[in-house]
């Protein structure tokens, strides 16, 4: 299944667009274009669309672009930590060893879309809708998927301790190579998810067992 997640489709022999990105405003449309070794600061804008473009080495601070469309976006070693992209539209884009620290990705729709060895640490996805989406490597401590539809959502090596995925039927959703001490789940969703034994224990106590041995 994972191999059915679309790659980004970007032409080569982008133009450097860099500077445009320092002076934002709300609907602003950018297409075909590169973003190399910059930070930008300060920008509140929404309704901002990107497509076809390489971000490499950006650090995004202070900053605000809900209701965002990304389409056939890579994100390489970018920092992206407590920027507000809630509400986006993301499809065809890899994240590649990003820092996405408090990344507010709530209500957001992802559709085709890799994060790879990224720091995810208490990163905001809840009521998001994934389709065709995957976690490769990365940390998620503390991450939050509150009531998000996944259909599907792969997880691979990734640690998700004390993620929190309460509201989320986790049916066919395999954990089973990924590490945590406790998750923040409901009974009635962890029907179909695929844990390991030692995980099992660690969630036996959501059903009241007290497990010895």
């Amino acid at each position: 299944m994972k191999s059915k997640i679309e790659l980004p489709k970007i032409p080569l022999n982008l133009p450097e667009v860099t500077e445009q990105l320092h002076t934002l405003q709300s609907r602003d449309e950018f297409s075909t274009g590169s973003v190399d070794n910059t930070t930008i600061n300060n920008q509140k804008a929404s309704k901002v669309s990107f497509e076809k473009m390489v971000f490499t080495k950006v650090t995004i601070m202070e900053s605000s672009l809900p209701e965002s469309e990304l389409t056939d976006i890579i994100f390489e070693k970018c920092d992206l930590s407590n920027v507000d992209f809630s509400g986006s539209f993301v499809h065809r884009v890899e994240f590649r060893n990003c820092k996405l620290i408090g990344t507010d990705f709530s209500k957001s729709r992802f559709q085709n879309v890799r994060f790879l060895e990224c720091l995810g640490d208490y990163s905001l996805f809840q009521l998001a809708k994934f389709k065709q989406v995957g976690f490769e490597d990365c940390s998620l401590i503390s991450s939050d998927f509150y009531h998000s539809t996944l259909n599907p959502l792969f997880f691979s090596r990734c640690n998700m301790d004390q993620a929190v995925l309460s509201g989320t039927k986790l049916e066919g959703v395999d954990l089973s190579d990924c590490e945590f001490d406790g998750l923040h789940v409901e009974i009635e969703d962890l029907p179909g998810c695929i844990v390991t034994r030692r995980q099992a224990a660690s969630l036996a106590g959501l059903l009241g067992l007290v497990i010895k041995g």
